[in-house]
């Protein structure tokens, strides 16, 4: 059995970011100098959106990332009957804010909100009731705080949707108002940022199978101006989910494809681009790439680094560990989990009863 084994080679793909499980509709979020990545669940040998739960990983350096197992799922709120669609989880005054899209026991989809004292959960349902819903066009919430505290909730299919949310960040200022995304063929999964002095409103566009548009403004209320494609249909997946988020001096773009094994439409996989703007503000379009961001530091080998902490891995599996945390577990002969970039520095070796002899390492761009 090979679990981890030095190498020089470097890393030949991190995408997608998550092998283990299939992730789908991913939304970033930054929080204390660590990338947050949530994300949906898609469940193996389906042939609907069939999502139970949603994930959670983190990294900081955008190569190895850590699982930290699911966050949060849908029997968490009493009023639900199923489908943990897309959501996105925000942080304010050290609560941590998840707004999901789950459908109601009562008919209709709604957007459901979860908070917890941690990024990683768990998270409670502090209502007892939808957010907003239930409405079969009520999906993919976005939820955007600007610098005046004033929070921003966003969703819909096939119509955007918004309205303003009080400063407990569980309830709404008055009814959801309809808004022009500035495009026409606007479909669904919008998501909401601000970079400089405008806004960005990305969202799924051009029916199935989905682009991925934008539309600038220089309120987060709009009115939006249509700017273009992002990025274009492809990757095996006739859906996609964008998410952008600034980390570390560099701006991140977050997708789904289907590029896994087994992996297709019903059985996505989470993604990562650096994304970069024109002198005006625009985005660069980008296309999608096994290789991903560039690492960000090097991987200290000196620190405990867990093993459910990977870069790449082939046939391991993680699990809830009684203990806490996570293992990984369901490792077959020729199976291995990889980290990246990993630098032992200068060492001091002992070389005979009397001489010390200074030793350096190479940094090892990948491990396995």
């Amino acid at each position: 059995m090979t679990l981890l084994q030095a190498s020089a080679v470097p890393v030949s793909a991190a995408n997608p970011v998550v092998q283990t499980v299939y992730t789908a509709d991913g939304a970033p979020m930054v929080w204390n100098d660590t990338f947050y990545l949530y994300t949906g669940h898609d469940e193996d040998n389906v042939d609907y959106f069939t999502m139970n739960d949603w994930r959670c990983y983190s990294s900081t350096d955008m190569q190895n990332w850590t699982d930290h197992g699911t966050a949060l799922d849908y029997k968490t709120f009493k009023w639900a009957s199923g489908e943990a669609w897309a959501a996105q989880c925000v942080e304010r005054n050290g609560k941590f804010y998840y707004y999901v899209t789950v459908t109601a026991e009562f008919g209709g989809r709604a957007i459901g909100v979860a908070v917890s004292d941690s990024p990683t959960g768990p998270f409670v349902d502090p209502i007892g009731k939808p957010l907003c819903g239930p409405n079969w066009s009520y999906i993919d919430p976005t939820v955007y705080v600007d610098d005046d505290g004033q929070a921003y909730l966003y969703w819909g299919n096939p119509t955007l949707l918004m309205v303003k949310l009080n400063e407990d960040m569980i309830s709404c200022q008055g009814e959801p108002v309809e808004v022009d995304s500035g495009y026409e063929k606007y479909t669904e999964a919008p998501y909401l940022y601000k970079h400089g002095d405008w806004y960005y409103m990305v969202y799924a566009s051009d029916g199935i199978p989905e682009n991925i548009s934008y539309s600038m403004s220089k309120s987060p209320a709009g009115p939006w101006s249509y700017c273009g494609v992002i990025m274009e249909f492809g990757g095996n997946s006739f859906t996609n989910h964008p998410g952008i988020i600034d980390y570390k001096g560099h701006s991140y773009f977050t997708y789904h494809t289907g590029t896994l094994p087994g992996g297709g439409g019903f059985a996505r996989s989470m993604c990562i681009e650096e994304m970069f703007y024109q002198e005006d503000g625009k985005i660069k379009p980008m296309t999608r790439t096994d290789q991903g961001p560039a690492q960000l530091e090097t991987l200290n080998p000196f620190q405990r680094t867990e093993a459910e902490t990977i870069c790449r891995e082939s046939g391991v599996e993680t699990e809830d560990c009684s203990a806490g945390g996570r293992n990984v577990c369901d490792i077959q002969n020729g199976e291995y989990l990889m980290v990246s970039g990993v630098d032992f520095g200068e060492i001091d070796t002992l070389a005979g009863p009397t001489r010390r002899r200074r030793m350096s390492l190479p940094k090892l761009t990948s491990g396995r």
